[in-house]
């Protein structure tokens, strides 16, 4: 009797063996698509036998555990490409919308405005009594100075632009850290009881990468379970259970969105906005702080010396009456916002005869400023003497365009490299249909047979019942 029971026993932890493995099955199948989800298996153990004097007879199997089938090693490196990755797109983004700013293919750019102001100049020198000639350079002039402006402010709309994909990013950085402090209590709780917390280690996983895609990361599991994510080098942004904020807000000493990071609900707020390399964020911020800046520089650098030169020139000749030049331009007061600042005199706007063409009162025909101004063209007087305004511009249109180019080619580059690190995951963890479908017949056919040793222990035990009868 005893070894009929053992058998009924066997019978039924067999038949609930095969019941979780379908389950687990039905739940591989289910997340097919599902983003960051690792097979799962169940893991078989031998029962405990039993021993009658030298005989030990085995008592059938029982489910060990749940595992999923994953390597950390990976994930990690799936995480700190995915870094890069974020990085190189946001260059390559922003970038490419710098480069259309300095598209001349479709669209008239500053170059041939610049090109049409001195040509303006040089059509005076041929006419230089000419009121048509003078209204001409007059256009040209405004048509210039506006797209020094045009320039400067699609550069500085582009850095806005960033500002605001920064605050998202932030706010997408909290919810995810705010997240991961859940989970890492959840894993706490589950792992706590001796079972393994597979989905919530996923979804983890999942948070962990879509997190160093944003923003630097560098974390570490404790012995518990739970993860410590440092954003930059300072921004502790989860610790166990508990998560600290980020903050976007506008500097108070210049015009641009910062980031911030508070310990506590009562700490001291820190700027960190320098500690951020990598992730969209490092960047954006690299194309921001940098790149835009050094062209914000290099075309007010241009506006600045050109309203200079220009001006130096325009007030040694004489106008139309025989009066002495007025500055061309308005002077802007510095370098640093020359290109906003840049504007034609309201007197020559006002009256083209003041524009000064001659170099010597009541001359008509003189043309030697005008010749002078037009000149200017070509003259070395961008870069301390060694380059003329078409090299200086052209050079930051060519360097924009390498950069732009190069950083394209290194976002392909960097996706290529996520992406076989990603088929190679789903190559490990990944869920097969055929496989399951495999698996499903396997514990579908033990079940049968589990239930087919019940029947027989069954009647078995009904054979020894009927004896008893007789």
């Amino acid at each position: 009797m005893s070894k009929i029971s053992s058998m009924l026993d066997i019978g039924k932890r067999s038949l609930s063996n095969s019941g979780t493995g379908l389950q687990v099955v039905g739940h591989n199948i289910a997340n097919k698509s599902t983003e960051g989800y690792s097979r799962q298996r169940v893991e078989l153990q031998t029962a405990v036998p039993i021993t009658e004097g030298r005989i030990q007879i085995g008592m059938g199997a029982r489910a060990s555990q749940v595992s999923r089938t994953n390597n950390p090693w990976l994930e990690k490196q799936i995480q700190r490409e995915n870094t890069n990755l974020g990085s190189t797109e946001a260059r390559a983004d922003t970038l490419g919308r710098v480069e259309q700013v300095y598209n001349e293919q479709i669209n008239k750019g500053l170059n041939q405005y610049v090109t049409d102001f001195f040509n303006a100049f040089r059509e005076l020198s041929n006419n230089p009594e000419s009121l048509a000639s003078r209204t001409m350079v007059r256009e040209a002039a405004v048509a210039m100075t506006n797209d020094f402006k045009r320039v400067n402010t699609q550069l500085r709309d582009i850095q806005h632009d960033v500002d605001n994909q920064l605050k998202t990013s932030v706010e997408e950085i909290n919810q995810m850290s705010k997240e991961i402090s859940s989970l890492n209590e959840k894993i706490q709780i589950v792992e706590n009881q001796g079972a393994h917390a597979n989905d919530e280690r996923d979804r983890r996983d999942l948070l962990l990468k879509q997190l160093g895609e944003r923003v630097d990361i560098t974390w570490a599991e404790g012995k518990e379970g739970a993860v410590t994510v440092t954003a930059g080098r300072t921004a502790i942004l989860v610790s166990g259970g508990s998560f600290n904020e980020l903050k976007a807000a506008e500097s108070a000493s210049r015009d641009r969105v910062e980031i911030y990071f508070r310990a506590g609900e009562n700490g001291t707020l820190h700027n960190v906005t320098n500690q951020f390399v990598g992730g969209r964020i490092g960047g954006a911020l690299d194309v921001r702080d940098k790149v835009i800046e050094d062209l914000v520089s290099s075309v007010d650098q241009m506006a600045y010396k050109m309203a200079e030169e220009v001006n130096k020139a325009h007030i040694e000749g004489f106008d139309r009456y025989g009066r002495q030049g007025v500055l061309f331009f308005e002077m802007p007061k510095q370098v640093t916002g020359a290109s906003d600042a840049i504007s034609l005199n309201a007197t020559i706007f006002n009256d083209v005869g003041r524009i000064a063409a001659a170099s010597r009162p009541n001359a008509p025909g003189d043309n030697m400023v005008a010749n002078i101004v037009s000149a200017l063209q070509y003259q070395k007087v961008m870069d301390g003497g060694a380059s003329t305004f078409d090299d200086f511009y052209n050079s930051q249109v060519g360097q924009i365009g390498t950069i732009a180019q190069r950083s394209v080619k290194t976002f392909e580059a960097q996706k290529n490299i996520v992406s076989q690190l990603s088929n190679i995951r789903e190559s490990i963890s990944g869920v097969s249909l055929d496989e399951e479908t495999t698996k499903m017949i396997e514990f579908q056919r033990a079940y049968d047979a589990s239930a087919r040793l019940i029947r027989t222990a069954d009647e078995m035990l009904e054979t020894v019942i009927n004896l008893k009868r007789l």
